[in-house]
């Protein structure tokens, strides 16, 4: 259900601000928004694991943290990122 390393590597290389770079805003936001995507899947078939639901609605308050202090820090960065990852806000 988690994401595989190797997307998680990838969503680190597109969204990383410099070389090494694993913790800023937008890394953490892409990963979880990439984990969302899978959990939701899973979802889709296993409608009574509550469990998993559980952890979904987790992320999505950790995601929407991470969205709020982007935007009160940097209001261009979170634009871009909310369109590269096609979110609705």
């Amino acid at each position: 259900m988690a994401i595989s390393q190797e997307k998680k590597n990838e969503l680190i290389k597109q969204y990383a601000r410099h070389e090494g770079d694993t913790g800023s805003a937008e890394v953490q936001i892409a990963v979880l928004t990439a984990d969302i995507n899978e959990i939701n899947d899973h979802l889709k078939i296993h409608r009574k694991d509550f469990h998993s639901q559980r952890g979904l609605m987790k992320k999505i308050g950790h995601r929407r943290n991470l969205l709020a202090y982007l935007r009160k820090n940097d209001v261009q960065r979170y634009r871009d990122l909310i369109k590269s990852l096609g979110l609705r806000r």
